[in-house]
């Protein structure tokens, strides 16, 4: 069975069983679907929705929260087919395994709560009039603070053994003055390479270039140059144990 590690007793039981949903459930069965695993008491109203994924607004005990749900099936939005219903389960455990991993290294991400199929709770940033916003949706007062707040928190994070591989102003959220990374869906770990080293250190050289580019499309409006070399060679120098990458460099 594929991702046999990954599924929770219920999911391996109706995918033996042959009882595995063939729809995507409606909202009402998404709701309950979160009270009754227990990652929340209450659920608000949708957050965002997008091809894999969608984060409700929920609380806990009175106290908000968020939680991401999987779609069952969805269509990638970088042009691949159908995703199963049996991998969702994996793909939340990812993300949820990489939000963990970030958080503890200090990474300013929403803190991760709890894990239940293909689903998962986590801390809710923003207020009571909404949502925190994305950085590509605000104008900044003083630019320069936060895009070196930005660079720290890359490097932190790939010290943590993660690297975001969808870096752009569109999964950045400004909360209480700082930037918080999110939507780590896709996040490569560097903390174990699970193939030879160079091929996990190569992928990560190019996600960060992407996601440095990406970024510098967004402060270019403030006449900021974001130096990539540096930081990805700083990033690189760090995770390469063996000098794999020194001929390279």
């Amino acid at each position: 069975m594929p991702n046999t590690p990954y599924l929770d007793a219920s999911v391996r039981w109706r995918i033996q069983t042959g009882r595995l949903e063939l729809e995507e459930p409606s909202h009402d069965d998404r709701v309950a679907a979160i009270l009754s695993a227990g990652l929340a008491t209450e659920v608000v109203r949708p957050i965002s929705a997008g091809k894999e994924a969608e984060v409700l607004l929920c609380s806990y005990n009175g106290a908000p929260i968020a939680v991401k749900m999987y779609r069952l099936y969805r269509t990638s939005h970088k042009g691949d087919g159908p995703v199963k219903a049996d991998a969702m389960g994996w793909r939340a455990a990812e993300e949820f395994e990489a939000l963990h991993r970030a958080w503890k290294g200090g990474v300013r991400v929403p803190t991760p709560a709890r894990r239940v199929e293909a689903m998962f709770s986590m801390r809710y940033l923003g207020d009571e009039d909404g949502p925190a916003p994305r950085l590509v949706d605000v104008r900044l007062e003083d630019p320069e603070p936060v895009l070196q707040e930005i660079l720290a928190g890359i490097e932190s994070m790939a010290r943590a053994g993660v690297v975001h591989t969808d870096l752009s102003a569109f999964n950045i959220l400004l909360h209480d003055g700082h930037p918080w990374f999110i939507d780590l869906s896709e996040a490569l770990r560097v903390d174990r390479t699970g193939t030879a080293p160079w091929v996990r250190l190569t992928e990560a050289s190019a996600m960060l270039d992407l996601g440095l580019a990406a970024l510098q499309k967004y402060f270019r409006k403030y006449r900021l140059t974001i130096d990539a070399d540096p930081v990805v060679d700083r990033i690189l120098t760090s995770l390469d144990r063996f000098g794999v990458l020194a001929d390279d460099r």
